[in-house]
This record gives structure tokens, sequence and C-alpha cells, in this order.
């Protein structure tokens, strides 16, 4: 488990000087009032748009296949305050990197803080089922301020990114497991730890289960129920929105799931998935999908999706 994030004297070589250049401005941008953060950052969501014509298909697809009920009219607008979120998601990225405690606390939301309570006073670990919306960097700066707990995450092969992502989520976290390492992970819930857990990406087709996602069959890691069995563990669904009105972050945490894991690995990883889809569902203009969710096919001979 990384606990620290050491820094190196390669990082100052001139080519991490744009990284450097980067940092110093986004700590100075994050001074100034949401409100004015979120319209730079929609201006750079609209930009990123025109640049990234592959994404916005893969976008496209996605909507089509989760959220046929939607009129293309439609699915173009959601689409589009995408691209604004994700330029927003940047400033949401800085504020929990390098926010104060007290400016997070000034900012933030929370509901269902008795959920953890219980699972703390019956000495169990927390898995925190989250989806991968563009907030969850806030979010776990957020419930940080009220428990440090540990994440999962895959570390960056650019080392100055690998520095940087480290350092700031060791503002709210206790420490960061690599998300291959399941035997850290057990031991840190078996200890009673919070663990922040999503599944919602592509998983590839080693080791997968091909669970439904919005009804299409999806390469889905069944690591939660895994991870609460051998980690005796409750799973916690885990919510963070930015609030509409830009006034901060709220986060909301449910009750714990019943009667799970049940032991059968395709009704765990299937339900685990429903979950996932109701958090979608409450703000899908945050959620990420420029993903290629459906990239792994059921079969290697299936028409490709994207």
């Amino acid at each position: 488990m990384n606990t620290t994030a050491p820094f190196s004297r390669a990082l100052l070589h001139p080519k991490y000087w744009g990284y450097w250049l980067g940092t110093v401005i986004m700590r100075l941008l994050i001074m100034l009032p949401l409100s004015i953060q979120y319209r730079l950052g929609a201006a750079l969501g609209r930009l990123i748009q025109r640049l990234m014509g592959k994404r916005i298909h893969v976008a496209r697809r996605n909507l089509e296949l989760c959220m046929p009920e939607l009129s293309e009219a439609e699915r173009d607008a959601l689409i589009r305050k995408n691209f604004e979120e994700t330029g927003m998601a940047l400033f949401d990225t800085a504020n929990a990197w390098w926010w104060s405690d007290a400016k997070v606390q000034a900012h933030m939301t929370v509901a269902g803080w008795e959920h953890v309570e219980a699972a703390e006073q019956a000495g169990q670990g927390v898995i925190l089922m989250a989806a991968h919306c563009l907030m969850l960097e806030p979010g776990a700066r957020v419930f940080g301020q009220m428990k440090p707990g540990v994440g999962v995450y895959r570390p960056h092969n650019n080392p100055m990114m690998e520095y940087l992502q480290v350092k700031g989520r060791l503002r709210s976290n206790k420490g960061l497991i690599p998300k291959r390492e399941v035997r850290q992970m057990v031991k840190a819930l078996r200890a009673g730890e919070v663990i922040w857990y999503t599944q919602d990406q592509d998983a590839g087709r080693r080791g997968s289960v091909f669970a439904p996602f919005f009804g299409v069959p999806a390469a889905t890691a069944a690591g939660a129920a895994t991870l609460a069995k051998l980690g005796k563990a409750r799973v916690l669904p885990f919510f963070v929105e930015r609030k509409a009105d830009h006034s901060g972050y709220h986060i909301e945490i449910s009750p714990a799931l019943e009667n799970f894991p049940s032991g059968d690995e395709l009704a765990d990883t299937t339900r685990c998935n429903e979950v996932t889809e109701q958090l979608v569902r409450r703000r899908p203009e945050q959620y990420m999908w420029l993903h290629r969710r459906f990239k792994t096919r059921p079969n290697p001979d299936d028409p490709k999706i994207y």
C-alpha cells in the first residue's frame, strides 16, 4: 500500500516542466469562486468536444445502447452537457487535491453516514461501491473529512502524473492500493477499513463475468463479491455529485446490500451492475460516457460496438 508520495529529483527534468506549469496555473485557478470555475470548465469541455470526434462516437453509441428511450436530439444534448462536465471535472479534481480541509468542509454535504457507522460498530470493513462518475476525486476528499479510507487505483505510467495523483489522493486517504493487489485489499477490509471500489469499466475478457449493464452484456470484474466474502465486509452504494447550483459537492451513502454475496458470481455481478445503473441515472451528464464500456464482446466473433 502506498502511504506516501516521495518526491524524486528526476521530476525536475525539463520534460516535466509543462506539468509543473500546469500545476501552478491550476492551483491559482482553484482560488476562483466555484461559479467561475464551472464556466471556465464548461468552455474547456466544449473545446475538447471539437477536438475529440472519436470520443463523440463512443459516447453516442453508449447512450444509444444504455438509454434507447432518449430521442436523438436528447442524446446530442446529453453528449454536449457531458463534455462540459468533463471540462469542469478538471477543476473538481484540482479542488479535491489542493483545497484545504476547511474549504472542502464549507462546500460539502453528506447523507447516509449512519450506514458507515453501523458497519463500524459491527467491526466490519466497508466497500464503497461507486460509479465511474466525473466527481470521484472530490467524492473521496469529502468522505475523507469524515473518515479517511483506502483508495484502489491504477498506477499511472507517467512518473509526474503518478506523483501528483498519489500526493493529491493521500489528502483524504490513509493509503492507495494498486487495483491488482487483492490481498492488500482483503487485509485492509479485515482491519475495518473503508475501500473505494468501482466495477463499471471494461475489464477485458480474462477473469471477467459478462453481466448485463443497462441490458447490454459487459465484461465486468466480479471483485465486489470476492472482496466482501474474503474481507468480511459490507457493500454500501456510494453516490457523489456536483450540486446543480454549483455550490459544492454532495455524497450520499445507501444501506448495505443485503444477502451479499450470495455465492452466485453472475447474480452478484449483475446486482452490482444494477446498483451502478441506478447511480448513473441520478446524474447521467456526470458519468464517464466517453469510456468504451462495451469494447470486449462475449464472443470474439461478435460485431464490434464502436
